[in-house]
């Protein structure tokens, strides 16, 4: 048993005061959009953000929502395993699924402008049977990748501080239910930023002390030196000469292939996703996405590259936790590569920032899980299928309900798999083939008119039995066992995943076939209505902010967006496909392809890339933000400073809601404002 680095105290200081502090914070931001903005907390508001955020926000809380334990535990580990190849397999095989989604967001922009989840989209379409199918589906991911948060994030701060596991995983989802029951969808984005900002800053400061400044690294070249030596004594097996400077790793490959298949089931079936599309400005949909996806492609590859060499690098080290031995296989599936290279480098300091790094990636992109489960069930069980009538306060308290109740729901559950030694690794690689036949069909949904409901409802269930089945019976013949050890190996994972992911190629025309091309006309999504307009005090908000029609949305406008996102998508289907096949094949293929081991000069040009391209992340996704929204956060710090120096807070700006506004005639868009038609906004128009 190797000692904690940190002592309990930090641990709970971390888990418990930091997350109240953010809870504390996202009240006191609350009072000032209600105070200065007269923002109120309706049942849309706390779903969809007021549907127009911008593309700074967008950007950030695609990163922050994106970067789960795993992106930061799991990159490390498959570099630990294959060398360089495992960051750039990890973060191309997990980028190029945001930039596609992009395509579906302007899509649902257009066909559905007042969904509230994508399962609303499937119900609206197909019908009750589909939508069934769908929220088993939608509901089974959420729940993979909140247990791969909660439990890649406890078992990091019980590495690191000697916590209870099981306490860890009860109080890390605490402090974010505690803003998210407060702030909704909007206190997602604005704690999704604070997070990616800190984030973005601690990886540049593991980087730099990794390849600038530490005594025991401190320059690429040594990093390389002791990689070399490493491969001499440990040589990876299915990489080119056994090194761990090479693209060429077979291994690698098949984990690539495994990556990509499950994440494009975590994007494409993940509400959150929709959430955050659905929330988006409409022509700020697309550059949101590709903002975000770019800007994320260098958190696990510059993290990886980082740590997960430095790992390597330093395992013959004494300042390593393991010397004199090589981390345990199960260390590694448990994530602990990172937290271990972070103490050999920083000593408790290094301890301190992984522990803080952590935190911020589970508890934004729990708070994002959250959010999208209780959408979920609100909007497609409770307004659907229970209380179709219910007002928008009842939708607000059954919002509620499910935030804590699926936090609660979660942890438990976490705590069984952790009594079953099921790891985070296990189950980042099972996930594709549990959820993955649903995304072609979820695709084709908004893409294409011709897919039939029997297409839709059939093709996810029987692609989970084919892939379960390619799963499991890959497993017994090489194996001839089905235990944690030889189902998680990567040639039974690579099987299922392969098949969930491809198979409805094969059965979508087959059920097209057998019962007919549809012909879908598009006005049943269109017609989709939002939640009402009272908040959760029961105000009557059309009174209270202001009075206008539902219906008013002027032809000029609505036609304008369109032709807009019309726009908009022909760029997207163009951009995101080139650079989808940049990352997949013209970028990784040639020096796979070649066996190419690296050279000193070219492995410090590969990490000099990584170190320009996370600074060109943070001022994309950490410092816009704050430019787009400047005239809101002067506007409204002004207005604070006339409230503290006894002036009043002077005049408000008029604020409309969902479904009430009609902003000198303009097409109903949630919170907006006449002066923030033209401006972002990191606050206010939230």
């Amino acid at each position: 048993m190797i000692a904690p680095a940190l002592g309990q105290d930090a641990g709970y200081g971390v888990v418990l005061g930091l997350g109240m502090s953010f809870a504390l914070g996202m009240i006191l931001v609350t009072f000032v959009l209600k105070r200065y903005n007269s923002e109120l907390q309706t049942s849309e508001m706390f779903t969809t953000a007021g549907r127009t955020v911008k593309s700074g926000l967008i950007g950030s809380a695609v990163v922050s929502s994106w970067t789960w334990a795993a992106t930061l535990l799991q990159s490390t580990a498959v570099c630990y395993k294959y060398g360089v190849s495992g960051p750039f397999w990890y973060a191309s095989g997990a980028t190029v699924q945001v930039l596609l989604f992009a395509t579906l967001a302007i899509e649902l922009k257009r066909r559905a402008p007042n969904a509230h989840t994508f399962l609303e989209i499937i119900r609206a379409r197909y019908g009750t049977m589909a939508h069934t199918v769908y929220l088993v589906f939608g509901l089974a991911t959420n729940i993979l990748v909140s247990l791969m948060l909660i439990i890649g994030g406890s078992a990091t701060v019980n590495a690191l501080t000697g916590i209870n596991t099981i306490a860890a995983i009860y109080l890390l989802p605490l402090g974010v239910v505690t803003y998210t029951l407060v702030g909704g969808l909007k206190a997602t984005f604005l704690t999704d930023w604070v997070h990616t900002f800190i984030l973005l800053v601690i990886l540049i400061i593991f980087a730099l002390t990794t390849y600038a400044s530490s005594d025991l690294l401190g320059s690429p070249s040594v990093v390389y030196d002791l990689l070399v030596q490493a491969a001499t004594d440990h040589p990876v097996d299915g990489n080119a000469h056994g090194s761990y400077l090479t693209m060429r790793s077979k291994q690698g490959a098949i984990f690539f292939v495994i990556n990509i298949a499950g994440n494009f089931a975590t994007i494409f079936n993940d509400n959150g996703y929709w959430n955050k599309a659905i929330a988006a400005s409409p022509v700020h949909a697309l550059p949101g996405y590709i903002m975000g996806g770019l800007s994320w492609f260098a958190i696990p590859f510059l993290a990886a590259t980082t740590l997960g060499l430095a790992a390597l690098a330093l395992e013959s080290n004494p300042a390593f936790p393991t010397f004199p031995n090589r981390m345990s296989p199960e260390d590694v599936s448990a994530g602990l590569v990172l937290p271990y290279a972070a103490v050999a480098l920083l000593g408790k300091g290094g301890a301190a920032a992984t522990l803080l790094l952590v935190f911020m990636a589970v508890t934004s992109a729990t708070s994002s899980e959250l959010i999208a489960v209780s959408s979920i069930f609100t909007y497609d069980i409770y307004r659907t299928y229970i209380n179709p009538a219910a007002s928008g306060q009842r939708l607000v308290w059954m919002s509620h309900c499910m935030v804590i109740g699926y936090a609660v729901f979660i942890a438990s559950f976490s705590v069984g798999l952790w009594y079953a030694g099921i790891s985070m690794g296990y189950l980042y690689l099972m996930m594709g083939v549990i959820v993955s036949s649903a995304v072609l069909p979820v695709t084709l949904t908004l893409t294409w008119s011709g897919q039939n409901k029997w297409a839709a409802s059939l093709t996810p269930v029987c692609g989970l039995v084919l892939a379960v089945v390619a799963w499991l019976v890959t497993a017994g013949k090489q194996c001839g066992s089905l235990n944690v050890d030889c189902t998680g190996s990567n040639e039974p994972m690579l099987a299922g995943n392969v098949v969930a992911l491809l198979s409805p190629l094969v059965l979508i025309p087959v059920f097209t076939l057998l019962f007919g091309l549809d012909k879908y006309d598009w006005k049943s999504m269109f017609a989709i209505r939002r939640g009402d307009d009272d908040n959760a005090n029961g105000t009557d908000l059309e009174n209270t902010l202001g009075s206008c029609p539902t219906t008013a949305v002027t032809t000029e406008a609505s036609e304008e967006d369109t032709q807009k996102l019309v726009k908009a998508g022909r760029i997207s289907k163009t951009v995101t496909t080139f650079m989808a096949v940049s990352f997949l094949v013209l970028w990784p293929m040639p020096m796979y392809g070649s066996g190419y081991i690296f050279s000193k000069s070219f492995f410090t040009g590969w990490v000099t890339i990584g170190i320009i391209w996370i600074f060109l992340s943070l001022m994309t996704v950490g410092v816009y933000p704050i430019f787009e929204g400047r005239f809101t956060l002067v506007r409204t710090f002004k207005a604070i400073a006339r409230d503290v120096f006894g002036k009043g807070p002077g005049p408000r700006q008029q604020t409309h809601v969902v479904e009430a506004e009609c902003v000198d005639g303009t097409v109903p868009s949630g919170y907006q404002t006449p002066a923030e038609t033209k401006e972002s906004t990191v606050v206010a128009s939230l």
